[in-house]
Formats: structure tokens, C-alpha cells, sequence
């Protein structure tokens, strides 16, 4: 019972510091011009945007360098190979 009251409170409180986080971002919105439509769109490209990429090996596997680092990336590295060596 005493765990679920916890876990309640402990809600209740993200709860709030998101509300009040939500507020925050509004006033900066409103402070700096930005609308929801802008703000859209450019969530949307970012989406969007084509990385370079940063690592290639032999078989044509490429990482942009965000995110985990790829299977083929780490088994390499793990095998005793620089990673500078797949850098482009």
C-alpha cells in the first residue's frame, strides 16, 4: 500500500514539474516570436535532414556518428581496429 502511495505522489509531482515545464516553454515561445506552425516545421526537417556520413566500411555499412554506434562499427573496434580507420 505504502509503495503505491509513493508511486503516486511521485506522479503527481512529474506531473506537475511537466505542467510547469510546459508553461515555461509557452513563455519562451511567446517571448521570442516562435508559433506552434514554426516550431512544426522545424521539427519536421530536423526529421528530415540527411546527415553526412562520418564512418564507411569496405562492404559500404556507414554511420552518420548520432545514435548507437552500428553493429558492424563496434564489432570492428572490439576486434582491435581504429575507428579513425572507417573515419571519411
Amino acid at each position: 500500500m505504502k509503495e503505491r502511495q509513493g508511486q503516486q505522489r511521485l506522479f503527481e509531482y512529474d506531473e506537475n514539474a511537466r505542467e510547469r515545464m510546459i508553461v515555461w516553454i509557452r513563455n519562451r515561445m511567446e517571448d521570442y516570436g516562435i508559433t506552434m506552425e514554426a516550431l512544426a516545421e522545424s521539427l519536421e526537417a530536423d526529421r528530415n535532414a540527411v546527415r553526412a556520413v562520418l564512418y564507411r566500411d569496405a562492404f559500404g555499412n556507414t554511420w552518420d556518428g548520432y545514435g548507437d554506434k552500428p553493429a558492424w562499427l563496434a564489432r570492428a573496434i572490439h576486434a582491435g581496429q581504429s575507428i579513425d580507420h572507417f573515419r571519411c
